[in-house]
């Protein structure tokens, strides 16, 4: 007779409810990792992850206005204003793409021009400017022929930044659409668009009607209207342009012989083999070859950046204290046109005098003035050159003291954000900053040189 061990109620039930413990653990676990990993996706490609708190307002505005019907569509005015403070697109400008919602096609332009035509074979005689489904529209080059040109076009895509210079922050073509409806209740919104400027960066939300615009006649006595206007707004983000910074920042100042160099990598080492020297030939053959993706050829540096950023503590005076602001080229491919430069300082509020650099505050918040921009003069520094011996500028800026806040301990006297050409440059760890030498340390250093003055001495004396 086989013996059996007689089973305890108790324990059974202990082990059940350990074991419907576990799996429940083991649920909310894997249900906290979905929702962390979903939070994760959300902020990266949402878009939010396009915020930037020193240009919270900052964004590029596409404007149509539907100024006239046709036989079988519309005329439109296409503006685009770049309501960024500090980011501009530079050479080679702007790339705008869209999916029509019909069978829409594009007769005619002005002041711009579509890549490819596409297939327009069904169409017999009069053939249009593009039949593509999906257009790519670029500006047109400057000193075009006059009846090719349009208000704000024609500038090669660049646009200046609203904060530099508004009047430049603008491009406008006009565009004949046909096979598309020929009333407010027919005509059917573009979907899909995309900004090139001219990378990647840019997300653009959908069309959307607004109040027609109104416009005034040239006496400016009489107001006319859009028959129809909608608004596509771009955001930018520097994580979606690149996955390494653009930019790096060093440090250096009077009080210590120790310059605090970009971090090692900053902007990634991953092409450090493609990177040529300074005395290479090669760099003669490709000194400012300008590509369509901007693809830089970089000098072979400890951080591979193609900008690094100096900012150097030069003098201290009684109610003063004098900075010098140094920006190095080490692009061979590439001339940086109107720069900006933005740092955030907390004595930015405090600006005397700044020498060879524009400089306009910046303030976001009506009640805090540490964010300014740097930008060249015009016609003097507003091109910063490629690498070489005149790729860099220069210039210093005189700073009041605020005696109640003012100190250079911990790092006070150094910017705490950097922003070039609208990208954040990478920092030095604060470990790494300039420090003031400390006062008892240097007591405790040159006490020995007195004791061996003080015996020099009483020799002397005695003998």
């Amino acid at each position: 007779m086989a013996f059996t061990e007689p089973v305890n109620p108790s324990n059974e039930r202990s082990t059940i409810i350990e074991s419907t413990y576990l799996q429940n653990r083991l649920q909310c676990h894997a249900f906290l990792r979905f929702i962390l990993v979903t939070l994760f996706f959300v902020m990266i490609f949402s878009p939010a992850a396009a915020y930037d708190p020193l240009d919270p307002n900052g964004n590029i505005t596409i404007k149509w206005d539907i100024v006239s019907w046709t036989a079988d569509g519309y005329v439109a005015s296409v503006t685009m204003n770049n309501f960024q403070m500090y980011r501009h697109i530079m050479t080679p400008g702007w790339t705008l793409d869209w999916v029509w919602a019909k069978k829409e096609v594009i007769w005619s332009m002005v002041g711009a021009q579509t890549t490819e035509q596409g297939d327009c074979s069904k169409f017999k005689g009069n053939v249009p400017h593009c039949c593509k489904k999906n257009p790519t529209v670029v500006d047109l080059l400057p000193g075009v022929p006059y009846n090719q040109q349009y208000s704000n076009c024609c500038k090669g895509g660049v646009m200046a930044s609203w904060g530099q210079d508004p009047s430049q922050a603008i491009s406008a073509f006009q565009v004949s659409v046909g096979q598309s409806g020929t009333s407010n209740k027919t005509v059917k919104l573009p979907k899909s668009f995309t900004l090139l400027g001219p990378g990647l960066g840019y997300t653009c939300g959908p069309a959307k009607i607004v109040p027609p615009t109104v416009y005034l006649t040239a006496d400016r006595r009489r107001k006319t209207q859009a028959l129809m206007t909608w608004n596509v707004t771009c955001t930018y983000s520097q994580i979606l342009a690149r996955k390494n910074p653009n930019c790096c920042v060093s440090f250096s100042s009077f009080y210590n012989d120790t310059i605090t160099p970009c971090p090692t990598c900053a902007c990634g080492c991953q092409n450090k083999k493609n990177c040529i020297q300074s005395s290479d030939p090669k760099v003669l053959r490709e000194i400012n070859t300008t590509r369509k993706d901007n693809t830089p050829l970089l000098q072979c540096t400890h951080h591979m950046c193609p900008i690094r950023v100096h900012w150097h503590v030069k003098l201290n005076y009684k109610a003063y204290w004098r900075v010098k602001i140094a920006i190095t080229n080490f692009n061979y491919r590439m001339n940086y046109t109107q720069w900006t430069l933005v740092m955030q300082h907390p004595n930015l509020n405090n600006v005397t005098q700044v020498f060879s650099f524009d400089y306009k505050p910046l303030v976001p918040y009506q009640s805090i003035n540490d964010t300014g921009m740097f930008y060249g003069m015009k016609y003097y520094n507003d091109l910063l050159m490629e690498a070489g011996q005149l790729g860099n500028v220069q210039s210093e800026v005189l700073l009041e003291k605020d005696p109640i806040t003012f100190t250079f301990k911990q790092g006070w006297a150094f910017p705490r954000k950097v922003y070039f050409n609208g990208d954040e440059c990478m920092l030095p760890q604060p470990d790494a900053y300039p420090f003031l030498p400390n006062s008892a340390l240097a007591n405790l250093s040159s006490f020995p040189k007195l004791v061996a003055s003080l015996l020099f001495l009483l020799m002397t004396v005695r003998w």
